[in-house]
């Protein structure tokens, strides 16, 4: 039956609103389900392009660093900011050639004889396993190495297709994570104005706001990743090299590059150390144990919260919790990126939803508080 209305009763309807409010229920369902359809795509298209976001959030990590260290040199080269990331990028490029020709000469023969020792002492477990009738590799494998990748050459070539592969595609990701840097170091209001850009009118000056804290915490904490790093390499380095472990440098370097993940990096580089340090004798073992606990401790529970507690206020359940689950998701890059994306995700989350949605004036100054008051 057809819904035909006398004029009176659309009179009536208009004088009492009820038309106008049904059409902006509509509207306001409407609106809803293109929100919602929208923000699906957005996730599946994310998540099938993942690996390459990461990519871009090391490039902008790497850019946040670059920032960071021109503005440390700015009160001993008052130069132009393009200058002094000029500055600061040929001197990481001149160090970075010096390490390699450095390691050139150097890392091989440490790294050939640590691996000679650990193949040396990972036969040995296998074969004390073996006698408790525990086959570690398997019965295919054997304990030989060598032999095996020279005996099954279609195994060998298989093999080393997928580390040059591997090798060429993380070749071409440093080389994309680099130049992302630089470009956006160079111009970072551009690249930050043209994402300003898509928010409303009225919450664009909140937007950037946020934006630059955001870049304020990925500097803070990659300098102090980076000044942990180098703490951790020199010492371990220098004590184990005290207590005459064969490779230290190889050794203090993994060590120190394991605390760019929290928690789960320092215990995996420990098993290296005690793996050269087994056939050396119980009491070597014991005291390289002993010492990289020591310095590990001392650097996760003193120097790491000094130097962090400005960056980064995350509990630690909840930073590891973030490891877990972004290496579960995407692999080694999710891992590695982890403390970075939980750092200006907590931003996002504080400043636009539990702030600017759910009202809480927490951590906001006076100049917020008035851009938000003329936005609404």
């Amino acid at each position: 039956m057809s819904d035909v209305r006398t004029g009176p009763e659309q009179l009536r309807e208009t004088a009492t609103g009820e038309a106008p409010a049904a059409a902006y229920r509509q509207r306001g369902f409407l609106a809803t389900g293109l929100a919602l359809l929208a923000a699906c795509v957005a996730l599946f298209l994310a998540w099938q392009t993942v690996s390459s976001l990461l990519i871009i959030f090391a490039g902008v990590l790497f850019a946040a660093f670059l920032d960071a260290a021109a503005r440390a040199i700015a009160p001993v080269f008052p130069l132009d900011r393009v200058w002094r990331l000029t500055f600061v990028l040929v001197l990481l490029t001149a160090a970075v050639g010096l390490g390699l020709v450095w390691g050139a000469a150097k890392l091989p023969e440490q790294t050939r004889l640590l691996l000679k020792v650990m193949d040396t002492q990972f036969d040995i477990l296998q074969q004390k396993l073996l006698s408790y009738g525990v086959d570690l590799l398997g019965p295919e494998w054997g304990r030989d190495f060598a032999q095996w990748l020279v005996s099954d050459q279609g195994r060998f070539f298989s093999h080393a297709q997928r580390v040059l592969g591997g090798a060429s595609s993380f070749l071409a990701g440093m080389l994309v994570i680099v130049f992302l840097g630089i470009l956006f170091a160079f111009d970072p209001t551009s690249h930050r104005e043209s994402l300003v850009m898509l928010a409303k009118p009225s919450y664009r000056a909140r937007t950037r706001g946020v934006m630059d804290q955001m870049g304020n915490v990925l500097r803070l904490w990659f300098v102090g990743q980076l000044i942990r790093i180098i703490l951790m390499t020199l010492c371990v380095w220098v004590a184990l090299y005290a207590i005459g472990l064969p490779g230290p440098f190889v050794l203090g370097l993994q060590a120190g590059l394991s605390n760019f993940v929290p928690y789960l990096g320092p215990i995996l580089a420990a098993i290296p150390i005690a793996l050269v340090a087994m056939p050396l004798g119980g009491s070597l073992l014991i005291w390289a144990v002993v010492v990289y606990t020591i310095i590990q401790s001392i650097e996760g529970y003193v120097v790491g919260p000094l130097i962090q507690r400005q960056a980064v206020e995350i509990p630690p359940a909840w930073t590891l919790v973030a490891i877990v689950l972004l290496g579960a998701m995407f692999g080694v890059m999710g891992i590695a990126l982890a403390m970075p994306l939980v750092a200006v995700g907590r931003v996002a989350i504080i400043r636009f939803y539990v702030e600017d949605y759910l009202g809480d004036n927490l951590g906001r100054t006076a100049n917020d508080r008035k851009v938000v008051h003329e936005r609404d």
